[in-house]
């Protein structure tokens, strides 16, 4: 009878065991996916950053481009040459989110410039905060604007500073100022290169009218300048007007104790733009790079003149080529043709 007992137990118990380890195992619940939501707040393009109430746009472009003139590829022994090929590749990324002060936006871009397998770099090519119309960062001035073709030569040497500034914006108006680190401006003699600037924009749209004024003051130079630009749409194109003055060689403007500047963009086709310019210098120093060390005045310079030509042409949607060529005579220099073909796509 114990044996009968114990072989009836033991197969009870290997009947049940099956259902001892099923009650064991316990199912996880499946975790729950978000999945990326546009964000149409802010135009198109942007999307949340899952998890946050923050708005994040890509875009970019990647350009090929040929540069054509004397010692386009550099003044050194090896790379002397008439052409030289250049690559670059840039990207955005901006960043937007309400606040009770209004949008809060944050803005970095990268770029990376390749002439050749060796000879690159990779660039913070602007990186900035903005909120209820203050921008504290590294950003372009409103010096970098300029006419839509590439003839005219009326913008800083450069542009691009470490800045604290205030827009005020309307849908058709803007004005601000802003303080500038001209820490890589031009420089006169005896001058470090260690410098601040105030500058303003003021600027609009009127029916087919546009408008901008630019100025600004160099403190270490004690030299500023002054621009105007305008823009009207008349027959099949665009004619644009720009003049500048500076009081002497600075950071804002050097080139030039003053400059006239004109264009008229044809719109040919939907897809083919046709820019003719021409500028006339008055006082003529040069092209100017960053760091240069520049006169005090303008007495006795020559004046000099350009005239060029800018086609644009739009393969397909987000693919572009240009191509630009321009003569320049200057009354104390040699004259010069330069020019180049770019290919762009953007995203």
């Amino acid at each position: 009878m114990n044996i009968r007992m114990m072989l009836l137990g033991s197969a009870a118990a290997l009947v049940a065991a099956p259902a001892f380890a099923a009650d064991a195992i316990v199912a996880a619940e499946p975790e729950p996916v978000e999945y990326v939501r546009v964000c149409d707040a802010y135009g198109t393009g942007y999307f949340y950053i899952p998890g946050t109430e923050t708005c994040l746009k890509i875009e970019g472009y990647i350009r090929f481009q040929v540069n054509v003139g004397p010692n386009a590829g550099g003044t050194s022994a090896t790379n002397d040459s008439s052409w030289d090929a250049v690559t670059r590749g840039q990207v955005q990324f901006t960043a937007k989110s309400d606040t009770e002060y209004g949008p809060l936006t944050g803005v970095i871009v990268l770029q990376a410039n390749a002439d050749n397998a060796t000879d690159q770099d990779t660039i913070l090519d602007s990186a900035y905060l903005d909120v209820a119309g203050f921008r504290a960062g590294l950003f372009y001035s409103w010096w970098d604007d300029g006419l839509s073709g590439e003839t005219d030569d009326i913008g800083s040497p450069v542009t691009l500073h470490n800045s604290i500034r205030y827009q005020y914006e309307t849908g058709s108006f803007y004005a601000g100022l802003s303080v500038d680190e001209l820490e890589d401006g031009v420089f006169q003699v005896g001058e470090d290169p260690n410098n601040v600037g105030v500058a303003f924009g003021i600027g609009g749209t009127a029916g087919a009218f546009s408008y901008q004024i630019t100025g600004g003051w160099d403190f270490d130079n004690e030299d500023g300048a002054i621009r105007a630009m305008g823009t009207a749409e008349i027959g099949p194109g665009t004619l644009g007007l720009a003049a500048v003055y500076s009081s002497g060689p600075n950071s804002y403007y050097a080139n030039a104790e003053w400059a006239v500047a004109a264009e008229y963009a044809i719109k040919a086709t939907d897809k083919l733009k046709i820019t003719p310019g021409v500028q006339y210098y008055g006082n003529y120093l040069g092209s100017i790079g960053s760091d240069a060390v520049v006169p005090d005045d303008f007495d006795g310079l020559g004046d000099a003149w350009k005239v060029g030509l800018t086609v644009d042409y739009q393969i397909v949607d987000n693919f572009y080529a240009k191509a630009s060529v321009q003569y320049l005579d200057p009354e104390d220099g040699d004259d010069v043709t330069t020019g180049y073909f770019r290919l762009q796509r953007s995203f």
